[in-house]
């Protein structure tokens, strides 16, 4: 086996994206299947439910990892934001900061792009990201509030971005 000191950094760069790629694709696997054996509500019921625990799990280990301090405010999040394991797949863009609030746009998302290059409707993720990015806010600091911009099904989403969330505190 070998010694990940030993590997140079493109490689574990390499790893990096692959492991991000490998995590969403079965998430995506897992979700299609669900949706086959019940339907796309079902699915979308319990992949609500997986999230509203793995965005806590994920922003708790950030937050260790990195030495993020709990209720560190919006530049906590912000930085929490860019250390999310799909970061390293997706365009994300911080935008119209303030003191009190910023909005976070996900510019390109590989699932939504991939959905779009093989002319399918895009996935209705709002409900599935209401509990997402309000669950790792909340976890980052508890006094964050989370609103959506637009997600799809909305009509503004997949235009300028996929999905746009404003944080404020």
């Amino acid at each position: 086996m070998n010694d990940l000191k030993d590997l140079s950094r493109a490689t574990l760069e390499g790893m990096l994206v692959n492991f991000a790629k490998n995590w969403l694709a079965h998430d995506g696997l897992w979700f299609q299947a669900v949706e086959r054996h019940y339907d796309l509500d079902t699915a979308i019921k319990l992949d609500t439910e997986a999230w509203e625990k793995f965005t806590v799990v994920e922003a708790g280990r950030i937050m260790a990892l990195h030495g993020i301090p709990d209720n560190g405010g919006l530049e906590a999040l912000k930085k929490a934001l860019g250390f999310r394991l799909y970061a390293v797949l997706n365009k994300q863009e911080i935008r119209n900061e303030s003191d009190s609030s910023f909005e976070f746009y996900m510019v390109d998302c590989r699932v939504q792009s991939a959905r779009r290059r093989k002319k399918m409707d895009l996935f209705p993720c709002k409900s599935v990201g209401l509990v997402e990015y309000t669950g790792f806010a909340r976890t980052i600091d508890h006094r964050i509030k989370t609103e959506c911009l637009g997600c799809p099904p909305d009509a503004n989403a997949g235009q300028e971005y996929y999905c746009g969330w404003r944080f404020s505190i």
